[in-house]
Protein backbone atom coordinates (compact mmCIF):
# COMPACT_ATOMS: atom_id res chain seq x y z
CA UNK A 1 0.00 0.00 0.00
CA UNK A 2 1.15 3.71 -1.06
CA UNK A 3 1.99 5.86 2.03
CA UNK A 4 -0.16 8.21 2.92
CA UNK A 5 0.44 11.60 1.00
CA UNK A 6 3.03 13.95 3.39
CA UNK A 7 1.11 16.79 4.71
CA UNK A 8 0.75 19.77 2.64
CA UNK A 9 3.36 22.53 3.00
CA UNK A 10 2.53 25.32 5.87
CA UNK A 11 3.96 28.41 3.41
CA UNK A 12 4.70 29.59 7.18
CA UNK A 13 7.15 32.45 8.61
CA UNK A 14 9.80 30.12 9.57
CA UNK A 15 9.58 28.40 6.01
CA UNK A 16 11.02 29.59 2.65
CA UNK A 17 8.11 31.94 2.27
CA UNK A 18 9.32 33.49 5.23
CA UNK A 19 13.20 34.49 4.64
CA UNK A 20 12.71 37.70 2.81
CA UNK A 21 9.73 38.80 4.57
CA UNK A 22 11.69 38.30 7.95
CA UNK A 23 14.56 39.73 7.10
CA UNK A 24 12.52 42.88 5.53
CA UNK A 25 10.97 42.39 9.07
CA UNK A 26 14.38 42.93 10.97
CA UNK A 27 15.53 45.74 8.75
CA UNK A 28 12.26 47.78 10.38
CA UNK A 29 10.46 47.70 6.88
CA UNK A 30 6.62 48.60 7.48
CA UNK A 31 3.96 45.32 6.38
CA UNK A 32 6.41 42.57 7.64
CA UNK A 33 6.16 40.33 10.19
CA UNK A 34 8.76 38.00 11.49
CA UNK A 35 10.58 37.00 14.52
CA UNK A 36 14.04 37.80 13.59
CA UNK A 37 16.16 40.17 15.79
CA UNK A 38 16.52 43.63 14.92
CA UNK A 39 19.17 45.00 12.53
CA UNK A 40 20.65 48.00 10.68
CA UNK A 41 21.31 45.39 7.32
CA UNK A 42 20.60 41.56 6.11
CA UNK A 43 22.39 39.43 4.04
CA UNK A 44 20.53 36.51 2.46
CA UNK A 45 21.97 33.03 0.73
CA UNK A 46 20.24 30.85 -0.94
CA UNK A 47 22.40 27.94 -1.77
CA UNK A 48 20.65 25.84 -4.66
CA UNK A 49 19.66 22.02 -3.61
CA UNK A 50 21.27 22.60 -0.45
CA UNK A 51 18.67 20.47 1.24
CA UNK A 52 18.25 19.73 4.85
CA UNK A 53 18.85 16.26 5.20
CA UNK A 54 21.69 16.36 2.71
CA UNK A 55 23.34 18.99 5.25
CA UNK A 56 22.50 17.21 7.92
CA UNK A 57 23.72 14.36 6.98
CA UNK A 58 27.16 15.57 5.64
CA UNK A 59 27.13 18.02 8.73
CA UNK A 60 30.70 16.93 9.22
CA UNK A 61 31.66 19.25 6.20
CA UNK A 62 30.38 22.26 6.87
CA UNK A 63 31.19 23.28 10.14
CA UNK A 64 30.24 26.58 10.43
CA UNK A 65 26.42 25.92 8.85
CA UNK A 66 26.81 22.73 11.64
CA UNK A 67 27.13 25.44 14.14
CA UNK A 68 24.00 27.63 13.14
CA UNK A 69 22.04 24.16 13.08
CA UNK A 70 21.73 23.92 16.33
CA UNK A 71 18.93 26.44 17.08
CA UNK A 72 17.34 25.97 13.06
CA UNK A 73 13.71 25.00 13.05
CA UNK A 74 12.63 22.60 10.45
CA UNK A 75 11.18 24.23 7.34
CA UNK A 76 9.80 23.74 3.82
CA UNK A 77 10.33 25.24 0.55
CA UNK A 78 7.25 23.97 -1.10
CA UNK A 79 5.78 22.02 -3.49
CA UNK A 80 7.01 21.36 -6.18
CA UNK A 81 10.16 21.29 -4.20
CA UNK A 82 11.78 22.92 -7.84
CA UNK A 83 13.80 26.11 -8.13
CA UNK A 84 11.40 28.04 -10.41
CA UNK A 85 8.47 27.58 -7.74
CA UNK A 86 10.75 27.87 -4.88
CA UNK A 87 12.15 31.02 -6.33
CA UNK A 88 8.68 32.20 -6.46
CA UNK A 89 7.62 31.64 -2.58
CA UNK A 90 11.44 33.17 -1.91
CA UNK A 91 10.86 35.79 -3.77
CA UNK A 92 7.05 37.35 -2.76
CA UNK A 93 6.64 35.76 0.23
CA UNK A 94 3.82 33.53 -1.07
CA UNK A 95 2.51 29.93 -1.86
CA UNK A 96 2.37 28.95 -5.31
CA UNK A 97 -1.14 29.10 -5.40
CA UNK A 98 -0.79 33.06 -5.10
CA UNK A 99 1.93 33.74 -6.90
CA UNK A 100 1.51 31.09 -9.95
CA UNK A 101 5.17 29.63 -10.78
CA UNK A 102 3.86 25.82 -10.60
CA UNK A 103 6.80 23.77 -11.56
CA UNK A 104 9.56 23.54 -14.44
CA UNK A 105 7.28 23.20 -17.51
CA UNK A 106 3.86 24.44 -17.48
CA UNK A 107 0.88 25.04 -19.37
CA UNK A 108 0.26 28.64 -20.62
CA UNK A 109 -3.55 28.52 -21.14
CA UNK A 110 -3.46 31.54 -23.55
CA UNK A 111 -1.80 29.49 -25.82
CA UNK A 112 -2.00 25.61 -24.71
CA UNK A 113 1.80 25.13 -25.04
CA UNK A 114 4.43 23.80 -22.70
CA UNK A 115 6.85 26.69 -21.19
CA UNK A 116 10.01 26.13 -19.25
CA UNK A 117 9.65 28.66 -15.92
CA UNK A 118 13.25 27.98 -15.40
CA UNK A 119 14.77 29.36 -18.79
CA UNK A 120 11.19 31.28 -19.96
CA UNK A 121 12.44 30.55 -23.37
CA UNK A 122 9.37 31.58 -25.63
CA UNK A 123 7.18 32.17 -22.54
CA UNK A 124 4.54 34.87 -21.50
CA UNK A 125 5.17 38.08 -20.43
CA UNK A 126 6.56 37.82 -16.85
CA UNK A 127 4.97 40.30 -15.05
CA UNK A 128 1.50 39.32 -16.38
CA UNK A 129 2.29 35.75 -15.25
CA UNK A 130 3.73 36.96 -11.66
CA UNK A 131 1.34 39.55 -11.01
CA UNK A 132 2.13 40.25 -7.23
CA UNK A 133 4.58 42.43 -5.86
CA UNK A 134 7.63 40.76 -4.66
CA UNK A 135 9.62 41.63 -1.38
CA UNK A 136 12.39 43.84 -3.25
CA UNK A 137 9.41 45.94 -4.73
CA UNK A 138 7.41 46.19 -1.30
CA UNK A 139 11.25 46.95 0.03
CA UNK A 140 12.25 49.97 -2.19
CA UNK A 141 9.42 52.76 -0.54
CA UNK A 142 11.41 52.19 2.77
CA UNK A 143 14.76 53.39 1.09
CA UNK A 144 16.48 50.39 1.77
CA UNK A 145 18.89 49.26 -0.81
CA UNK A 146 18.76 46.08 -2.36
CA UNK A 147 20.66 44.37 -4.59
CA UNK A 148 20.85 40.40 -5.69
CA UNK A 149 23.98 38.65 -6.60
CA UNK A 150 23.60 36.38 -8.81
CA UNK A 151 24.69 34.60 -12.50
CA UNK A 152 24.99 37.13 -15.29
CA UNK A 153 22.12 35.54 -17.29
CA UNK A 154 19.70 36.02 -14.36
CA UNK A 155 20.07 39.98 -15.10
CA UNK A 156 16.65 40.57 -16.65
CA UNK A 157 15.66 36.96 -17.21
CA UNK A 158 12.11 35.73 -17.32
CA UNK A 159 11.97 34.16 -14.29
CA UNK A 160 14.16 37.02 -12.41
CA UNK A 161 11.88 39.34 -13.91
CA UNK A 162 8.73 36.99 -12.16
CA UNK A 163 9.95 35.99 -8.72
CA UNK A 164 12.97 38.72 -7.89
CA UNK A 165 12.52 41.90 -9.67
CA UNK A 166 13.07 45.39 -8.13
CA UNK A 167 15.98 44.56 -6.58
CA UNK A 168 19.89 46.14 -8.10
CA UNK A 169 21.70 43.43 -9.61
CA UNK A 170 25.55 42.57 -9.66
CA UNK A 171 26.95 39.28 -11.03
CA UNK A 172 30.53 37.70 -10.61
CA UNK A 173 31.67 33.96 -11.93
CA UNK A 174 33.30 32.37 -8.41
CA UNK A 175 31.09 32.72 -4.98
CA UNK A 176 34.75 34.10 -3.47
CA UNK A 177 34.45 37.13 -5.83
CA UNK A 178 30.54 37.48 -5.13
CA UNK A 179 31.23 36.56 -1.60
CA UNK A 180 33.38 40.16 -1.90
CA UNK A 181 31.25 42.03 -4.06
CA UNK A 182 28.34 41.25 -0.94
CA UNK A 183 31.08 42.65 1.96
CA UNK A 184 31.79 45.52 -0.32
CA UNK A 185 27.85 46.46 -1.08
CA UNK A 186 27.21 46.33 2.91
CA UNK A 187 30.19 47.90 4.01
CA UNK A 188 29.13 51.16 1.79
CA UNK A 189 25.77 50.61 2.86
CA UNK A 190 24.69 48.39 5.84
CA UNK A 191 21.16 49.45 5.52
CA UNK A 192 20.69 47.47 3.19
CA UNK A 193 19.09 43.59 1.91
CA UNK A 194 21.53 41.92 0.23
CA UNK A 195 20.97 38.61 -1.62
CA UNK A 196 23.42 36.36 -2.98
CA UNK A 197 22.74 32.91 -5.04
CA UNK A 198 24.98 30.32 -5.42
CA UNK A 199 23.89 27.15 -7.84
CA UNK A 200 26.95 24.76 -8.13
CA UNK A 201 25.89 23.17 -5.72
CA UNK A 202 22.61 22.09 -7.44
CA UNK A 203 24.22 21.51 -10.70
CA UNK A 204 27.08 18.96 -8.89
CA UNK A 205 24.72 17.14 -7.10
CA UNK A 206 22.37 16.86 -10.77
CA UNK A 207 25.69 15.87 -12.87
CA UNK A 208 27.35 13.20 -10.43
CA UNK A 209 24.53 12.50 -8.09
CA UNK A 210 23.85 14.14 -4.16
CA UNK A 211 26.37 11.24 -2.57
CA UNK A 212 28.94 11.68 -4.74
CA UNK A 213 32.55 13.13 -3.32
CA UNK A 214 32.32 15.96 -5.71
CA UNK A 215 29.11 16.94 -3.93
CA UNK A 216 30.63 17.00 -1.13
CA UNK A 217 33.91 19.08 -2.54
CA UNK A 218 31.59 21.57 -3.55
CA UNK A 219 29.82 21.74 0.50
CA UNK A 220 33.16 22.24 2.18
CA UNK A 221 33.76 25.26 -0.55
CA UNK A 222 30.23 26.87 0.26
CA UNK A 223 30.93 26.47 3.92
CA UNK A 224 34.11 28.33 4.05
CA UNK A 225 33.06 30.51 1.79
CA UNK A 226 29.89 31.42 4.14
CA UNK A 227 32.46 31.54 7.05
CA UNK A 228 33.92 34.01 5.47
CA UNK A 229 30.95 36.23 4.99
CA UNK A 230 30.20 35.64 8.29
CA UNK A 231 33.28 36.78 9.47
CA UNK A 232 34.31 40.09 7.71
CA UNK A 233 29.96 41.17 7.76
CA UNK A 234 30.15 44.47 9.64
CA UNK A 235 28.10 45.09 12.91
CA UNK A 236 24.55 45.09 12.93
CA UNK A 237 24.44 43.31 9.08
CA UNK A 238 23.02 40.17 9.87
CA UNK A 239 23.56 36.80 7.56
CA UNK A 240 20.80 33.67 7.15
CA UNK A 241 21.41 31.17 4.74
CA UNK A 242 18.52 28.46 3.59
CA UNK A 243 17.94 26.66 0.17
CA UNK A 244 15.36 26.42 -2.45
CA UNK A 245 15.02 22.41 -2.43
CA UNK A 246 16.80 19.35 -1.51
CA UNK A 247 17.10 16.56 -3.95
CA UNK A 248 17.73 12.35 -4.61
CA UNK A 249 19.43 10.10 -6.52
CA UNK A 250 17.93 7.88 -9.03
CA UNK A 251 19.61 4.88 -10.85
CA UNK A 252 19.34 4.98 -14.24
CA UNK A 253 17.61 1.50 -14.45
CA UNK A 254 14.57 3.08 -12.07
CA UNK A 255 14.05 5.86 -14.67
CA UNK A 256 10.72 5.79 -17.49
CA UNK A 257 10.73 7.38 -20.32
CA UNK A 258 6.74 7.71 -20.98
CA UNK A 259 7.57 8.69 -24.61
CA UNK A 260 8.29 4.85 -24.99
CA UNK A 261 5.36 4.00 -23.30
CA UNK A 262 2.22 3.82 -24.71
CA UNK A 263 0.27 3.10 -22.07
CA UNK A 264 1.45 5.92 -19.85
CA UNK A 265 1.64 8.11 -22.55
CA UNK A 266 -2.60 7.49 -23.49
CA UNK A 267 -4.75 10.21 -23.11
CA UNK A 268 -1.84 12.89 -22.03
CA UNK A 269 -1.98 15.63 -24.25
CA UNK A 270 0.90 17.95 -22.66
CA UNK A 271 3.64 16.29 -19.85
CA UNK A 272 4.17 19.18 -17.59
CA UNK A 273 6.52 19.25 -14.21
CA UNK A 274 9.50 17.55 -13.70
CA UNK A 275 11.10 13.73 -13.48
CA UNK A 276 9.81 13.78 -9.91
CA UNK A 277 6.42 15.70 -9.86
CA UNK A 278 4.89 15.41 -13.05
CA UNK A 279 1.43 17.15 -14.07
CA UNK A 280 -0.44 15.96 -16.65
CA UNK A 281 -2.50 17.61 -18.97
CA UNK A 282 -5.01 15.39 -20.52
CA UNK A 283 -7.12 14.84 -23.74
CA UNK A 284 -10.90 15.83 -23.03
CA UNK A 285 -12.69 12.96 -21.26
CA UNK A 286 -9.20 10.85 -20.51
CA UNK A 287 -8.32 12.03 -16.40
CA UNK A 288 -10.18 8.89 -15.42
CA UNK A 289 -8.23 6.97 -17.56
CA UNK A 290 -4.62 8.66 -16.95
CA UNK A 291 -5.59 8.10 -13.19
CA UNK A 292 -6.28 4.24 -13.34
CA UNK A 293 -3.13 3.81 -16.14
CA UNK A 294 -0.27 5.41 -14.10
CA UNK A 295 -2.14 4.39 -10.29
CA UNK A 296 -1.69 0.63 -11.75
CA UNK A 297 1.84 1.28 -12.69
CA UNK A 298 3.37 3.11 -10.01
CA UNK A 299 2.17 1.23 -6.95
CA UNK A 300 4.56 1.92 -4.42
CA UNK A 301 6.41 4.48 -6.33
CA UNK A 302 4.84 7.65 -5.59
CA UNK A 303 1.02 9.10 -4.99
CA UNK A 304 -1.30 9.59 -8.45
CA UNK A 305 -4.59 11.78 -7.40
CA UNK A 306 -6.29 14.27 -9.51
CA UNK A 307 -5.20 17.75 -9.57
CA UNK A 308 -8.42 18.71 -7.60
CA UNK A 309 -7.34 16.56 -4.47
CA UNK A 310 -3.74 18.34 -4.34
CA UNK A 311 -5.29 21.69 -4.13
CA UNK A 312 -8.01 20.88 -1.72
CA UNK A 313 -5.05 19.31 0.23
CA UNK A 314 -3.47 22.64 -0.19
CA UNK A 315 -0.42 21.29 -1.51
CA UNK A 316 -0.14 24.58 -3.37
CA UNK A 317 -1.25 26.91 -0.64
CA UNK A 318 -4.56 28.66 -1.63
CA UNK A 319 -4.57 28.91 -5.34
CA UNK A 320 -6.03 31.87 -6.51
CA UNK A 321 -8.48 31.94 -9.73
CA UNK A 322 -6.22 32.98 -12.10
CA UNK A 323 -3.59 30.48 -11.64
CA UNK A 324 -5.89 27.18 -11.25
CA UNK A 325 -6.15 27.36 -15.15
CA UNK A 326 -2.26 26.42 -15.30
CA UNK A 327 -2.50 23.22 -13.29
CA UNK A 328 -2.60 19.80 -14.60
CA UNK A 329 -5.32 17.30 -14.21
CA UNK A 330 -3.70 14.86 -12.98
CA UNK A 331 -0.80 15.24 -10.31
CA UNK A 332 2.07 12.07 -9.98
CA UNK A 333 5.11 12.39 -7.26
CA UNK A 334 7.54 9.73 -6.81
CA UNK A 335 7.77 8.52 -3.21
CA UNK A 336 10.88 6.30 -3.60
CA UNK A 337 13.97 6.65 -6.14
CA UNK A 338 11.89 6.35 -9.11
CA UNK A 339 11.73 9.08 -11.85
CA UNK A 340 8.92 9.54 -15.16
CA UNK A 341 9.92 11.85 -17.68
CA UNK A 342 9.00 12.64 -21.44
CA UNK A 343 11.49 12.78 -24.00
CA UNK A 344 9.30 14.52 -26.43
CA UNK A 345 9.23 17.49 -24.20
CA UNK A 346 12.16 17.49 -22.01
CA UNK A 347 15.60 17.04 -22.80
CA UNK A 348 17.69 14.01 -22.94
CA UNK A 349 20.51 15.97 -20.77
CA UNK A 350 17.71 16.42 -17.72
CA UNK A 351 16.83 12.71 -18.48
CA UNK A 352 20.18 11.34 -17.59
CA UNK A 353 21.16 13.56 -14.64
CA UNK A 354 21.47 11.51 -11.69
CA UNK A 355 20.10 13.80 -8.96
CA UNK A 356 16.60 15.00 -9.24
CA UNK A 357 13.82 16.86 -7.14
CA UNK A 358 10.26 18.06 -7.39
CA UNK A 359 8.68 15.97 -5.57
CA UNK A 360 7.01 15.71 -1.63
CA UNK A 361 9.40 13.91 0.19
CA UNK A 362 11.35 15.32 2.74
CA UNK A 363 14.80 14.92 1.54
CA UNK A 364 13.45 16.87 -1.54
CA UNK A 365 10.92 19.61 0.53
CA UNK A 366 13.18 19.78 3.61
CA UNK A 367 15.47 22.97 3.49
CA UNK A 368 17.34 24.76 6.32
CA UNK A 369 16.92 28.10 7.42
CA UNK A 370 20.43 29.05 9.40
CA UNK A 371 20.41 32.32 10.95
CA UNK A 372 23.04 34.48 12.38
CA UNK A 373 21.96 37.55 14.12
CA UNK A 374 23.38 41.37 13.79
CA UNK A 375 26.34 41.88 16.17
Amino acid sequence: MIRPLPAAPSYGATDLAGVLPSAAASLGVKGFRGALPQARGAVVVLVDGLGAELLRARSGHAPFMRTLMIDAASATAGFPSTTATSMGTFGTGLPPGSHGLLGYQVVDPATDLLFNELSWENGPDPRRWQREPTVFERVAPAGIETTMVANDYFNGSGLTTAALRGAGFATAATLAQRVDIVLARVARQPRSLTYLYWGNLDRTGHEFGCGSWEWVDELEAVDAELQRLSARLPRGVSLTITADHGMIDIPESNKTDIAFDPELAAGVRHTGGEMRSLQLYCEPGATDDVLAAWTARLGEQGWVLPMADAVSKGLFGPVQPHIAPRLGDVLVAMDGPYGYWDSRVMTITVGELIGQHGSLTSAEMAVPVLHRPAD
